[in-house]
């Protein structure tokens, strides 16, 4: 078994080779889309840059499993290392032209969540974080933050714009943490938002409606910086349930208490 390092250096080598493809992409390869769903796009960028992270993933790790957003979603996870990839998180954002944006990749190995690389597209920042290995920023230790009062916390969310029906739910949420807290953000990035509780920016962050790409590069990156990251149901299998909610352990807490009650 290779050594978790290692497997961060791969990782961080295709997270890199897909954001200077996403970089390069023309306007009109940007505007290719394909409606999914109900505000669900692709794009051959998504494509392209899913490629070429699957291409680098079982080149340097050849017994690997891949499973992702554009080229797997269905499949069921198999193997000792199982990478799970959004090869662009936050892609109306890449449509507009709104700089928040991601590639986003996790590892299972052998079904623990061990690692995780997230690579802010439009500012070329890189963040990884492995098991008893820290999270990092470039050569930045990150830790969350330490405000443990809700009514000065800063809290990120996100719609659950492709599943309707749990819309009211979330909105009787929204107003209760709208209530409680200094502030609400809604970037569009979920993989984003994680690096932002794991760095100290966001206090907290709830979503419902996640597919398992959505937030698998990020969780490791938040509980490596001191956070909590558990389902609405409080479990800590955020991969298997679609909610999520993270943050420093009392904003966490006081998080889902919130919006479970709500």
């Amino acid at each position: 078994m290779r050594e978790l390092k290692d497997l961060v250096d791969v990782a961080r080598r295709a997270a890199g080779r897909a954001a200077a493809y996403l970089r390069g992409v023309t306007p009109a390869a940007a505007a290719a889309w394909i409606e999914k769903g109900r505000h669900d796009f692709v794009t051959e960028a998504d494509r392209g840059a899913e490629t070429l992270i699957a291409e680098t993933l079982t080149r340097d790790i050849p017994d690997s499993t891949v499973v992702g957003e554009e080229l797997s979603p269905g499949s069921t996870p198999a193997g000792d290392v199982v990478w799970i990839v959004d090869p662009l998180d936050g892609t109306t954002n890449f449509l507009h032209g709104y700089p928040q944006y991601a590639v986003s990749i996790g590892c299972l190995v052998r079904g623990e969540l061990r690692l995780g690389v997230v690579h802010d597209v439009p500012r070329d920042l890189v963040y990884w974080g492995a098991t008893g290995h820290g999270a990092w920023q470039g050569e930045r230790r990150l830790g969350v933050s330490a405000l443990t009062e809700p009514r000065h916390a800063l809290v990120g969310t996100g719609f659950p714009f492709k599943q309707l029906p749990v819309l009211r739910r979330y909105l009787d949420q929204f107003a209760a943490v709208m209530g409680a807290a200094s502030g609400i953000r809604r970037a569009g990035s979920a993989a984003l938002d994680l690096t932002d509780v794991a760095a100290g920016r966001l206090d907290a962050f709830w979503e419902l409606t996640l597919a398992p790409w959505d937030v698998a590069g990020g969780v490791v990156l938040v509980r490596e910086a001191g956070g909590s990251v558990t389902t609405l149901e409080g479990s800590d299998d955020v991969l298997q349930h679609g909610s999520i909610v993270a943050g420093n352990p009392t904003m966490h807490r006081w998080l889902l208490d919130l919006v479970r009650s709500a």
